[in-house]
């Protein structure tokens, strides 16, 4: 499916190991949710299977704030970010994302998903005045020149390169909304609020708004009675938003929207590798070299100093 201070060289070796672990656990969770979100592609519509995944999710957010005796009580102005929060990121992006990869394999949503440190650096240059570096664009463009070898690549396959472009458009307006999503956090009204009772929140939100959406738009609700997809649903809720979530936004508020992007440089190796095993995605030269430059790009575009 991640803007304003940098971690220094004065960041304790602590700190700096946290950061790391975060890393490598948002990285290799997030980078296998992207194939149980393809199964999660069922009888029930998008709309559904996303509420019962926040709905999950939710309620594990509040155990796990009781748990850690932390209050859900935001100070003023909290519950209006946390809302801004479930509208973008827990219900715009959600859906175009399970809706992109009904025309894409789930390993390329992955890889256009890394691109999101791009709008994360430019928005929190708007909102919040965090500077943006030539380094940081120059490797950005070649981290784009990428991304197009890739689709480029999925259009020549693809029966309807129509269905291509609609997944390429699903996914970068998912992008765009959890970008907005990931700034957000990075507000100081945001830091004033407890990661763990902010994520709770934001979620509880995503829930009622989706809850609404999916009557609107799908009708009653619909299940699915097979074990997978419940499994699927559990997998998503605890691992992929549950666990990863209080980590990365702590990453937004620590080190800035821009460089918590970090991640994006590893999830969509794992999701890639993970649909070359389960999805037969079929490697080509063209496809090879466009994830050797997206990655390339966002490693030259993540050394930058400040973003």
């Amino acid at each position: 499916m991640t803007a304003p201070q940098a971690i220094g060289p004065a960041a304790a070796p602590a700190s700096r190991a946290g950061a790391i672990l975060s890393f490598a656990i948002i990285s290799v969770v997030w980078g296998s949710t992207w194939l149980v979100i393809k199964d999660q592609i069922s009888v029930v519509p998008p709309a559904w299977t996303i509420t019962w995944r926040f709905v999950v999710a939710g309620a594990a957010m509040v155990l796990l704030a009781a748990v850690r005796r932390e209050p859900l009580r935001l100070p003023p102005g909290g519950q209006s970010l946390a809302a801004l929060v479930g509208l973008t990121q827990f219900l715009a992006n959600y859906h175009f994302v399970y809706h992109s990869e009904a025309y894409l394999t789930s390993g390329l949503v992955a890889v256009l998903y890394a691109l999101l440190m791009v709008p994360n650096a430019i928005l929190s240059a708007v909102v919040l005045g965090t500077r943006v570096t030539g380094r940081f664009l120059a490797g950005s463009a070649v981290a784009v020149a990428g991304i197009a070898l890739l689709l480029l690549h999925e259009i020549r396959l693809a029966p309807a390169a129509d269905q291509v472009w609609l997944g390429i458009v699903l996914s970068l307006a998912g992008l765009l909304c959890a970008s907005c999503a990931n700034v957000a956090q990075a507000t100081p009204r945001a830091a004033a609020c407890g990661t763990i009772p902010f994520i709770t929140w934001a979620m509880l939100w995503g829930v009622l708004f989706e809850t609404v959406w999916a009557l609107a738009t799908a009708g009653p609700p619909v299940i699915d009675p097979r074990p997978a997809y419940w499994g699927g649903v559990v997998y998503l809720a605890i691992f992929g938003s549950v666990l990863p979530f209080p980590l990365y936004f702590k990453l937004i508020r620590d080190m800035g929207a821009g460089r918590a992007a970090y991640t994006s440089v590893v999830t969509p190796i794992v999701a890639m590798i993970l649909s070359t095993l389960f999805e037969g995605y079929h490697w080509t030269l063209l496809a090879a070299a466009g994830s050797v430059l997206a990655m390339v790009g966002l490693l030259i575009a993540l050394s930058a100093r400040r973003t």
